[in-house]
């Protein structure tokens, strides 16, 4: 008897999926436990493996279909049986979007693996390989970024876009002037997911943003020392400066807590607890793991946390649950070199700070020139939530906090 292939829920908060490739054919015969299906939600992207052995026999669901929760998307069988589809009609048509879903290879953070060794099985989606052959690749040589080192379509399709013209099995063709025009990219998936959330967040809330830059001298002074202490005992996980950021962001809260509100159906909620979003920029996008309970954590929790986090995102093993729930969000665009920005608020949060790239500066310190290391600063906060001098107040703490680290250790 053929048993049905349905939508799983990767986290509490799913209710639905959206599916982003098939990584077997149909009339494919599958092992039981073989990755199937693709399936994106929200803004981390999963395999779907094969409840049963058999074959591929029904497949309901297309690429770019979104699928509710406990819908099916096909059936596995034996090798010539049929199934009655009929009440799973709706499985499609009911939740189809227009092209709104997740791009191969759009993982939260992707483990970038070689393909398997020599003599063994390549890991490689039908579409990738279809792509692949139409265009004279050897994918045995290429380098997949899917989960688990799976060779996707975007691989073979970077691949060429390096080397030669992509072309397109069964391309449509596109008029001179429409071809010519531009490059057309679906919004799918996480870019999707972020352009929804950051235009809400723009219409829906009064955003003004502070600068302010912090003389982090001392501070990086004593990461570095601690660091190095820390490499000395073999310590698992490394003390970063993002950990003395969050701490001090986390003590000014404490100090401040009318920032660490949301603004909800014309109500203000202010948090006993500090949830702390910290926002991750990605090949794809961007995501935000949220540290829980941050206002019972030492610097050293700090440090541990973001690195098992980091660590489970690059394993996108990064679930829909562990980035959601945020009180307040910090932001870097420090590696990039950018000092001030303006970010934008995750809703329904009244506030999230920037962080921009360490400057050296001289400045006059006992009628001396001394050269200082500065952090610029960048509050957004929801001017419906509270004004500018209580912000400014959270800001100047934020600073102080940087300014006389050894606060953060007591």
């Amino acid at each position: 008897m053929a048993e049905k292939v349905v939508m799983p829920k990767f986290g509490m908060s799913m209710e639905e999926g959206t599916v982003v490739e098939w990584l077997k054919d149909k009339d494919e015969p599958v092992e039981k436990g073989e990755p199937i299906v693709t399936i994106s939600s929200d803004k981390i992207t999963n395999e779907l493996e094969a409840p049963a052995k058999g074959v591929l026999i029904e497949v309901l669901a297309g690429v770019d279909d979104t699928i509710k929760v406990g819908r099916t998307l096909a059936y596995i069988g034996e090798q010539g049986e049929t199934v009655n589809t009929e009440s799973d009609s709706g499985t499609a048509s009911q939740t189809k979007s227009a092209p709104e879903t997740a791009v191969p290879n759009s993982n939260s953070i992707q483990k970038k693996n070689k393909p398997s060794a020599a003599g063994g099985r390549i890991k490689i989606s039908p579409a990738a390989k279809k792509l692949a052959k139409a265009n004279d690749v050897d994918y045995e040589t290429l380098k997949g970024t899917g989960p688990q080192g799976r060779i996707t379509k975007q691989d073979v399709e970077q691949h060429v876009e390096n080397g030669s013209t992509l072309e397109e099995p069964e391309q449509k063709q596109l008029s001179p002037e429409t071809e010519n025009a531009s490059t057309v990219t679906s919004v799918k998936g996480m870019r999707k997911v972020i352009a929804e959330r950051m235009h809400e967040s723009l219409q829906k809330s009064a955003q003004l943003t502070l600068m302010k830059k912090a003389n982090v001298t001392e501070l990086l002074k004593l990461q570095k020392q601690a660091k190095q202490e820390m490499q000395e005992r073999d310590t698992e996980f490394p003390l970063t400066v993002t950990a003395f950021i969050a701490k001090a962001v986390v003590n000014a809260l404490k100090v401040h807590p009318s920032i660490n509100s949301a603004y909800i159906k014309g109500e203000i909620h202010t948090f006993k607890h500090i949830h702390l979003g910290l926002a991750a920029s990605l090949e794809n996008g961007l995501v935000v793991p949220v540290l829980f309970h941050a206002q019972k954590k030492s610097v050293l929790d700090f440090a541990e946390t973001i690195h098992s986090l980091s660590k489970k995102a690059r394993d996108n093993q990064l679930s829909n649950d562990e980035m959601k729930g945020s009180t307040f969000t910090i932001t870097n665009l420090g590696s990039a070199g950018v000092e001030y920005f303006t970010p934008i608020l995750n809703p329904p949060e009244a506030g999230i700070l920037g962080t921009g790239s360490f400057k050296e500066e001289l400045v006059i310190e006992d009628g001396e020139v001394r050269a200082r290391q500065f952090l610029p600063l960048s509050l957004t906060f929801d001017h419906r939530v509270l004004d500018g001098d209580p912000a400014s107040r959270f800001l100047n703490e934020v600073v102080n906090q940087l300014e006389h680290p050894y606060y953060m250790l007591l």
